[in-house]
């Protein structure tokens, strides 16, 4: 198995389909990064040389991926919930905030969701 990024990208699938294994990456920037590097992406990762995957381990570096990104997408949502706009409300509740329907779908987010959160209790 070839590491990029400290991910294990599988050998026996091609590359572009690789190197969507590593979180950020979907298939059009994979297409891109095997253009760049000048690699075919149909062809299989364990047929590619050390001096290839070194070409695609340098255009992957010019990409924010894995724990970058999560970090980056955690602290979006965190400063949404923050200034407190639609959705941040949104995360606060629990509930889908890309604009679903909530009356008769959005299930899993209701389960995800869980019981009610006790926030404070009040003394009686």
């Amino acid at each position: 198995m070839a590491r990029i990024k400290g991910v294990d990208i599988p050998d026996n699938k091609a590359v572009c389909i690789s190197l969507t294994y590593i979180f950020g990456i979907g298939r059009s920037t994979a297409k891109k990064i095997c253009e760049q590097a000048g690699i075919e992406g149909q062809r299989r990762v364990k047929d590619l040389s050390e001096d290839e995957l070194n070409k695609i381990r340098n255009e992957v570096s010019n990409y924010t991926i894995e724990g970058d990104l999560r970090r980056q997408v955690s602290t979006d949502i965190k400063t949404q919930m923050e200034i407190k706009s639609y959705r941040g409300t949104r995360h606060i509740k629990g509930l889908p905030c890309r604009g679903q329907r909530t009356g008769r779908n959005c299930r899993s987010w209701k389960n995800r969701r869980g019981s009610k959160k006790i926030v404070a209790n009040k003394k009686k």
